[in-house]
């Protein structure tokens, strides 16, 4: 398997996981940008994903315009003032306080796909973990981030805060989610809570592997049962994280008799779920394996 295999995002942008129907990134005004990062930066902080100064968030205001948490505060205890503006080089537009020191890390996903709207670093322990020991998360043993997050590359080390880190992660620049080696995890989305919302994934994930390592043996999903999961992403428009771990068959009987409960399906034949609703489809798609 080539971790480096990119990642096909889907023509439509983000969306339809996550719990809410969010606005778009790019249709929020200034002021919303900046509540909201100071909101998921007091998430990560609660959740013990991240701990002082740790991680960074930003978001892309507008195509020349990036929104970000300063450099040396804490991220769970920042104010809307204290983020900064800056270019799509990471020059600094205007704010009090200087742009994080990662912030070209960031810029690298952004260049990448135009689709990305927000990216977020943190250190969640689990996460963290796989990242210490040199341990991708690139096999499909949950139905949930197969749908919704897919494989989890390792990029090698890069020294925080220089150049190296952005390199680092380029290679992987089209994956939802990154485990940065001897660092930690940074994931993206079409707006910060759904960066946010794929962190929450990646570290639930990284737990339940380790709970599952502790009792003696992994049980990947085999290639019939993960290509099931493909096709219903596809249909639902889950945009395919990356196709590093998917490459199987595909679910259509099934498909069809789950889909038949939903609303029904927008003009080019794609359904919108709730997290309650996907989580019922999974159940069912497993009941039928």
């Amino acid at each position: 398997m080539d971790q480096a295999e990119g990642a096909h995002r889907g023509e439509g942008g983000y969306g339809g996981y996550g719990g809410q129907t969010r606005t778009p990134a790019s249709r929020k005004r200034e002021f919303e940008h900046r509540n909201d990062i100071v909101e998921v930066g007091r998430r990560l902080y609660s959740k013990g994903f991240i701990a002082a100064a740790d991680g960074n968030i930003s978001v892309r205001m507008d195509p020349d315009r990036i929104l970000t948490t300063p450099s040396g505060r804490n991220k769970g205890r920042l104010a809307p003032e204290d983020l900064v503006v800056t270019d799509m080089q990471g020059r600094k537009t205007y704010g009090r306080l200087e742009p994080s020191s990662e912030l070209e890390m960031h810029l690298v996903m952004y260049h990448e796909w135009s689709d990305v709207g927000a990216v977020v670093h943190a250190h969640p322990p689990h996460a963290s973990g796989f990242a210490v020991a040199g341990i991708p998360m690139d096999q499909p043993l949950l139905s949930e981030v197969v749908l919704t997050l897919g494989t989890v590359p390792l990029a090698e080390y890069g020294t925080p805060t220089t150049p190296e880190l952005a390199e680092a992660v380029r290679p992987y620049a089209r994956f939802d989610g990154i485990l940065l080696a001897n660092h930690g995890a940074l994931t993206v989305g079409g707006d910060v809570y759904h960066a946010y919302d794929r962190m929450e994934t990646l570290e639930h994930s990284a737990h339940i592997y380790v709970v599952a390592r502790t009792m003696g043996s992994e049980r990947p999903l085999s290639d019939e049962h993960v290509a099931k999961l493909k096709e219903i992403r596809e249909r639902l428009q889950f945009h395919p994280p990356t196709p590093a771990c998917l490459s199987c068959r595909v679910l259509e009987d099934r498909m069809q008799a789950i889909s038949s409960r939903l609303a029904g399906p927008g003009p080019e034949g794609t359904y919108n779920l709730t997290r309650e609703e996907l989580i019922d489809l999974i159940t069912d798609v497993v009941k039928s394996m």
